[in-house]
């Protein structure tokens, strides 16, 4: 089984449902953390997306420059943008390429990992999405069979999520927080959760 357009089109219906059900979730998170509008950004940029998703072409390079773009339109936030960035280093990675292989998921995400780590000039290890993106990459590692990965790839995120939750923040807005940020969950960790859970068709 590989990734092509038609996967792309599925994970982007799920994904978009994903947000519209985790709205509150999301903004009730980044309320006590940030801005309290990360529900507000994931669901408008993934209506974005939608839009575009039956016009979207085969080549997966410019399909996810077209999403990248979209999500882009959408939102002005911060993490909008690194999400944008972080998919736009994917579609120039696989431009001209119309299937790819689930053995080319951890490449693919640490490619993302890197380059939106540049982007927001931010450490590993700050409880951050980064770190979420970070034990994906690491837990897929190695692995070839689409189902392996997508279970791999979903109990990872969580283990990030729970792992990092009882440590205090040490980048990006939550820093601002301190002592506060123990105990809470990263909501960038948290709408990556919902992200890859929901691209992994591993929901619940």
């Amino acid at each position: 089984m590989t990734i092509d357009i038609v996967a792309v089109r599925a994970a982007i219906g799920r994904l978009a449902l994903a947000m519209e059900r985790d709205f509150e979730l999301l903004n009730k998170a980044d309320g006590a953390l940030g801005d309290g509008d990360l529900g507000v950004t994931m669901t408008r940029g993934m209506r974005a997306i939608s839009e575009k998703a039956e016009d979207l072409p085969e080549d997966l390079g410019q399909a996810l420059l077209a999403c990248a773009q979209a999500f882009t339109k959408s939102s002005g936030s911060s993490y909008g943008t690194l999400l944008a960035t972080g998919i736009m280093a994917i579609a120039k990675q696989v431009k001209g390429e119309t299937e790819v292989g689930a053995d080319r998921v951890p490449e693919l995400v640490a490619l993302a990992r890197d380059q939106m780590q540049a982007r927001g000039k931010a450490e590993l290890g700050g409880k951050t999405v980064l770190d979420s993106l970070d034990a994906v990459a690491g837990a897929t590692a190695a692995l070839s069979d689409p189902a392996e990965v997508a279970d791999a790839a979903a109990r990872a995120v969580t283990e990030a999520l729970e792992a990092f939750r009882d440590r205090k923040a040490t980048v990006g807005r939550a820093r601002i927080f301190g002592e506060k940020s123990v105990g809470l969950d990263d909501p960038g960790m948290l709408a990556m959760e919902r992200i890859v859970k929901a691209l992994a068709d591993r929901e619940g």
